[in-house]
């Protein structure tokens, strides 16, 4: 009986208190991993502790918080080698270009593209030769959306990260990837009011090839599966899990 994909392999997962980046912590505990998780909310740190069980670390990590890679790796330095790095931790926010300004594009930044540059900085001499780094980036990079593009930027940006860094550490054997989901049934849209939401998601499911939102579940597999050994010969590559969203 072969051993599960994730034994003895330390995996550590950023915004993983909710929606993919939770469903992926969970998934690669029950496949033997020893799962870091990290998140802000103190009761769905308290949840997603008792869930992942005693073998698991669960730490309070704000990535946007300008000290936040530092405080990460003085916490992992004793753990061992890290296996698979997982930058999810993200959040949206939508705006019509005259609404945007200075404040709201700092924000966005600064969690989604400062915070991961900063965690991949700290931690990079702490991955484990031929390991494996995984960024989650969005379709909204690829779809146009007038009220998301500062969001977009971001998750574009990280596209970019992904396949410089796949270049700059491929003599380790470490692979870089990015997942980049489409319309996920998750809490990641609640930001916005009822009314645009429902609209939205009305919108995109009738542009979806298999016609219909897709699970927290599926997205974390295909996450898991960039993350093991299972795509050994896989990097700076995008895999879109969108239900054919985004067709290219």
């Amino acid at each position: 009986m072969s051993q599960p994909r994730f034994a003895g392999k330390h995996v550590v997962v950023t915004g993983a208190t909710s929606g993919i980046g939770r469903a992926g912590a969970l998934k690669i505990a029950r496949e033997g991993g020893v799962v870091v998780a990290t998140g802000r909310d103190e009761d769905r740190l308290a949840s997603l502790r008792s869930e992942l069980g005693p073998r698991c670390i669960v730490l309070k990590n704000d990535a946007a918080e300008v000290g936040a890679a530092e405080q990460l790796r003085d916490a992992l330095t004793s753990l061992g080698p890290i296996h698979g790095l997982w930058l999810n931790a993200g959040y949206a926010e939508i705006a019509s270009v005259r609404e945007i300004g200075a404040e709201m594009f700092d924000r966005l930044m600064a969690a989604n593209v400062r915070g991961p540059v900063l965690q991949m900085a700290a931690l990079e001499d702490l991955l484990a030769d031929d390991g494996a780094v995984l960024l989650t980036s969005s379709t909204s990079a690829y779809e146009g959306s007038p009220a998301a593009s500062i969001y977009a930027a971001t998750k574009g940006a990280l596209v970019s990260l992904a396949r410089c860094w796949s270049a700059a550490l491929g003599s380790r054997g470490i692979r870089v990837n990015t997942l980049v989901p489409g319309p996920i049934d998750t809490e990641f849209r609640s930001f916005m009011p009822h009314s645009f939401r429902k609209d939205f998601e009305t919108d995109v499911v009738s542009r979806l090839a298999l016609g219909r939102i897709g699970t927290a579940d599926e997205a974390a597999s295909a996450a898991a599966f960039l993350l093991s050994n299972d795509s050994s010969y896989i990097t700076g590559a995008q895999l879109l899990v969108d239900g054919g969203l985004v067709m290219h």
